[in-house]
């Protein structure tokens, strides 16, 4: 049998989004606990594959109370920034457990029950910080009528490419992810075709001089000018969260260098085993590489919070049906910046600010409840 804890708050989720919502908890005085799948904080990062380094520097990639550690140019490697993750826990003392993945978040009451393997939570308050995307990679149905004899891999799944097999690849999906893959692939001897549309690409690279001047600039603009309340802002929004992002630190000039052919096309079917793209084209592959993303699941919530897209029915985090529960760390919650580790922290201030005061708002009026009936017990 599980065993059985309260308390005010669970968290679930010791990436970025839920240190930060940690931090503010915390300073606040507020009774939580921070629950996590991994065995150690940082495996979030360490999971991916092995030359992943963030797309911003280290300016912009600091949680609420501790800069990123070094140059602000730096961008760090995805190990770095798991060591970063369990330094901050570390240094705040953030209550986390590790191995407690969450199964379960139902209604209990006014409050919350919180299933994991082991233990069941209840709690006033839940914050959802599960990932930008979502837990469950995306892949489409006709994947499986692959011929058996190709090596299919999720980006989720891919490390480097000592797992490919000799032969041509096929990269499915061009956000920044796909281009970043496609280009080490290349770069590795096989050839390559990347199949999606490109939407944009930053116009400079992040590695050189102008950068230094132009990325304050630009995580600025994702913070206070891409936002929910702007129009361009809620049109973005509905771009990134159905079709990624552009092309950032791997351009198109870089891809065409390393031999690989775009195809603005997609891949849509199978023919004779083969993946066959929108205008017809079987490829004759050894290798698919899926950077087709992930999808939102959230049906371990109950009863459902998704809206007919299943992403959260939210307002700046603040779950609009179900009062008590919160999101921190969706694409595009407040705005652009919010997928960015250095948009956590604000996002998370907010909830927090909510949830305390909503949580107050709850105890003076079991207060003067309390009150009513002691005073109607002694005029009695």
């Amino acid at each position: 049998m599980n065993e059985h804890e309260h308390t005010e708050t669970v968290v679930i989720g010791a990436g970025q989004a839920g240190l930060s919502a940690g931090y503010h908890l915390a300073r606040r005085g507020r009774d939580f606990v921070i629950l996590d799948g991994n065995g150690r904080i940082g495996d979030n990062w360490r999971c991916h594959w092995d030359t992943l380094r963030l797309f911003t520097p280290a300016l912009a990639a600091g949680l609420p109370g501790m800069a990123y550690p070094g140059p602000p140019m730096h961008y760090a490697t995805k190990d770095e920034m798991a060591d970063y993750l369990e330094t901050y826990a570390r240094r705040f003392a953030l209550p986390v457990r590790g191995g407690q993945r969450v199964a379960r978040v139902s209604r209990d009451g006014a409050g919350f029950e919180v299933t994991t393997g082991t233990t069941t939570f209840t709690c006033d308050n839940v914050v959802v910080a599960t990932g930008t995307f979502g837990r469950a990679p995306r892949v489409p149905e006709f994947a499986g009528r692959l011929d058996a004899g190709i090596r299919q891999l999720h980006s989720s799944e891919y490390r480097n490419p000592e797992q490919l097999k000799p032969g041509p690849v096929l990269v499915v999906g061009a956000s920044h992810s796909g281009g970043d893959i496609a280009f080490e692939a290349a770069r590795a001897g096989h050839p390559v075709v990347l199949s999606g549309p490109i939407r944009g690409e930053l116009p400079f690279d992040i590695n050189r001089r102008p950068a230094r001047v132009l990325f304050p600039v630009l995580f600025f603009v994702a913070k206070h000018i891409l936002t929910m309340r702007m129009p361009w802002g809620r049109m973005m929004r509905a771009e990134i969260r159905v079709h990624g992002g552009p092309l950032i630190r791997i351009k198109r000039a870089d891809l065409t260098r390393e031999g690989v052919e775009h195809v603005a096309d997609r891949t849509t079917g199978v023919r004779a085993g083969a993946p066959v793209l929108a205008d017809g084209r079987a490829l004759d592959v050894a290798n698919v590489v899926w950077c087709t993303g992930f999808r939102q699941d959230f049906s371990w919530i109950d009863p459902p919070v998704t809206d007919e897209s299943g992403w959260p029915r939210e307002e700046r985090g603040v779950a609009t049906t179900a009062p008590g529960l919160y999101f921190v760390g969706l694409s595009f919650q407040r705005a652009f910046s919010s997928m960015l580790v250095g948009g956590a922290g604000r996002d998370a201030g907010y909830v927090v600010k909510h949830l305390t005061a909503r949580a107050e708002a709850v105890r003076q009026r079991i207060g003067r409840v309390r009150l009513g009936a002691g005073a109607g017990g002694a005029a009695h």
